[in-house]
């Protein structure tokens, strides 16, 4: 259910695991704080303080796993959190407030604002190896604790041998890998190349012409001249409808063995280049059925991991560039994902660099501490000149853009040299 306007959560903490119980009813629950804390002070049972809370109007509905139950255990005063689908991230603009009443055995903790998954305040550093899987044994990787884990990127085409003949063995070896050594996995599910001579979707895809193909051609475009077009990799066919069935079953099919057990998984970008005069455009194409595609497989990637985190890289969309040709298909894209709870970003990280200034940048900031938010450094961002100094930005300029002006939740840095090991990781270590 989308939540229209901040409200009062209540997170309850009880002194035993019965009691916390009356907080979890696996579905959406409706909390009111002022009611509850006062009815507790009073000494009143928790069940009667949430059932007055239900009651009230101003209450607000959480959805499950947006909540979260804390409990102190009997005997302890060691006090901890219990997760309840999701873990809450209080973002750092959130207002806290506590009331403790010892007498009734409770604490309560009223949280104005929003909550997704993520430990409070912390970015998350992971290093994005691409396909390069080995790597994850690196000892620079696994020496470096500010590394939570690696974003490790798995072909549509790796995945689906043939026709739900899925094989999600790589993955199962990479997350049971970094587990062992204390380390989480991103994955980045990929449909799209960007070397013509390779194709990231299913045989069956490119060869059953119900599929039309499978898979489009993107172009490289010199100076906007659409006769001077080259062939520069190719996409699936999003927005055709048999290609997101299948494409949808794949999500599906990974939701039931890996959500709740890798950290995240994301979409690759929006951006798409085939040209705007229409003329370079695929059978069936139009930016508008694009950003309509581009919506439904967030549905369902949030269907099929409601427990990890979900992300849709959001850049560009076809047929529109900011701020003087908007049609709003990037900003639906956003706006859906608030409302879907699923988290944003993307390439690159450049910062003040005026086409990503237009489009994704503000639309990433303003979905911050609203659903998590992430950017990727991918290879040239290192060496990125900063327009207002004219100098090449350094690791910590990076990371400042990052937090203070996108307030990402995630970075994704890649492994180009002689950055990411000259100065990434020395930086990173130093910090720890």
């Amino acid at each position: 259910m989308p939540r229209t306007s901040p409200a009062v959560s209540l997170l309850g903490v009880s002194a035993c695991e019965k009691c916390c119980s009356h907080f979890r009813d696996g579905k959406s629950i409706k909390y009111i704080g002022a009611a509850v804390m006062q009815m507790c002070k009073q000494g009143q049972d928790a069940r009667d303080a949430t059932r007055a809370g239900r009651a009230l109007d101003e209450a607000m509905i959480l959805q499950r796993g947006d909540h979260v139950v804390g409990r102190r255990e009997c005997g302890s005063s060691v006090l901890h959190r219990e997760q309840a689908g999701l873990t809450c991230l209080f973002r750092r603009r959130m207002n806290l407030a506590m009331a403790t009443n010892y007498r009734a055995g409770w604490l309560i903790l009223v949280v104005t604002g929003w909550c997704f998954s993520g430990p409070a305040n912390e970015l998350r550093h992971y290093v994005f190896f691409g396909q390069d899987r080995e790597r994850i044994s690196d000892a620079a990787f696994l020496g470096t604790k500010a590394f939570e884990g690696a974003q490790l990127k798995y072909s549509w085409r790796g995945l689906e041998q043939g026709k739900d003949d899925y094989d999600f063995n790589a993955i199962e070896h990479d997350l049971k890998f970094l587990a062992s050594k204390g380390k989480k996995l991103f994955i980045q599910l990929q449909d799209a190349t960007f070397d013509p001579a390779l194709i990231n979707i299913p045989r069956y895809l490119l060869n059953d012409p119900r599929y039309n193909g499978g898979a489009a051609k993107q172009y490289s475009i010199p100076d906007d001249d659409e006769g001077r077009a080259v062939p520069a990799g190719w996409v699936a066919r999003r927005w055709d409808a048999a290609v997101q069935e299948r494409f949808h079953q794949l999500l599906l099919a990974l939701g039931k063995q890996f959500d709740g057990r890798i950290e995240g998984i994301n979409l690759a970008e929006t951006a798409v280049d085939f040209g705007e005069s229409g003329r370079l455009f695929p059978k069936g194409f139009s930016p508008a059925a694009y950003r309509d595609a581009v919506l439904t497989n967030m549905l369902v990637l949030k269907r099929s991991f409601p427990k990890s985190v979900t992300m849709q890289y959001a850049n560009f969309m076809p047929g529109e560039w900011l701020p003087d040709n908007d049609h709003g298909y990037l900003r639906s894209v956003y706006e859906q994902a608030k409302q879907l709870k699923v988290g944003v970003g993307g390439p690159d990280l450049l910062p003040y660099k005026p086409g990503q200034m237009n489009h994704a940048y503000p639309l990433i900031r303003a979905s911050a501490g609203i659903v998590p938010t992430g950017i990727a450094v991918q290879d040239g961002n290192y060496e990125h000149v900063n327009p207002k100094t004219g100098k090449q930005m350094s690791i910590p300029e990076l990371i400042g853009f990052a937090t203070e002006h996108l307030k990402v939740d995630y970075i994704f840095w890649c492994v180009e040299e002689p950055f990411y090991s000259g100065k990434l990781i020395p930086f990173l270590q130093a910090q720890r």
